[in-house]
């Protein structure tokens, strides 16, 4: 039987000890760090996130902004088709403004948040430029996502990390992120069709599997390679917006696949996703770069049979 474990073991204090860091993440596939962005850059973040929603009249006014609740009634007038445009929550108009947001981009080059790969890697970090955001609002259209490992959307090599954080406060019921403690060593697992973000659920053989949840506060980051397990837990807060943000990193001598190179869904190109930022720095940063260019294989996406 399936187990679960409420809190993820706090990694910051490994970050001066890479040996026992590297050690922990072969160990469990993770890595959780308390705090480790700074909470007010965080939660300027909502606030740009929840003023794009408020643009489009889905946050409801009689409570404070910051409070992300959603206006479910404004919500339930949105097409079905529009409101789960690639798993991100939102129509696809407004997930244009999101990939705007210069602080959305920017804060995927965060000292600390590089600092954890270089740990890591043992070197130069290349951070993916194909930023996530999900910004799930409440309607019964948005799916949790399924449990699946990122490698099979990502391929390119296999030591691509993500970084995972809500944006704002984010307790069990607002449906965060859970993972399966050592299933990275599982291998590739086969995939099916699902509904929710990627469209994919792998086929878990048995019901042995230890999956991780805690309650998540502003700064708070998870960590975990491509082919660890993981999944959004159910919202259970039926009025609220679950914000998060998903950035990727690998070493930078390690080969990626070229869609990882654009704007995530292909909802812009990157001289719009530019247009008025103030850091030249952050534009275009990895052509800077000697890359080594993987092919894209469909064919492991798609595995009709289940495998145990």
């Amino acid at each position: 039987m399936s187990t679960i474990t409420k809190g993820y073991p706090d990694a910051a204090a490994l970050l001066d000890d890479p040996a026992a860091l590297r050690a922990q993440a072969e160990e469990d596939g993770f890595l959780f760090f308390k705090g480790l962005l700074p909470r007010e850059v965080v939660l300027e973040l909502r606030r740009q996130f929840l003023e794009t929603l408020d643009k489009y009249g889905w946050v409801d006014h009689n409570h404070d902004l910051m409070d992300g609740v959603g206006d479910v009634e404004a919500i339930a007038r949105v097409p079905r088709e529009e409101i789960i445009f690639c798993g991100t929550g939102v129509p696809r108009p407004a997930y244009q403004d999101i990939q705007r947001l210069e602080l959305f981009h920017s804060l995927a080059h965060h000292p600390r948040l590089i600092q954890v790969f270089e740990t890591l890697f043992g070197e130069d970090v290349l951070p993916h430029p194909r930023n996530i955001a999900r910004l799930m609002m409440p309607s019964p259209d948005n799916a949790p996502t399924p449990p699946h490992q990122d490698y099979i959307h990502i391929q390119g090599t296999r030591n691509v990390w993500t970084a995972w954080f809500p944006v704002g406060d984010c307790p069990i019921p607002l449906g965060n992120l859970s993972v399966i403690r050592g299933s990275h060593r599982l291998g590739l697992l086969a995939p099916k069709a699902a509904d929710g973000a990627g469209g994919l659920e792998v086929m878990l053989c048995g019901d042995e599997y230890e999956w991780i949840e805690d309650d998540f506060e502003a700064g708070d980051v998870l960590t975990f390679g491509s082919h660890t397990v993981h999944k959004s837990l159910p919202l259970q807060m039926p009025d609220r917006i679950r914000m998060s943000c998903d950035y990727r990193y690998q070493p930078a001598s390690e080969d990626i696949e070229a869609n990882s190179l654009r704007v995530h869904c292909d909802v812009l190109e990157w001289d719009q996703v530019y247009e008025g930022w103030r850091n030249e720095a952050l534009k275009y940063y990895w052509q800077e770069r000697t890359l080594e260019l993987s092919p894209w294989d469909e064919s492991i996406r798609w595995q009709k049979e289940k495998i145990c």
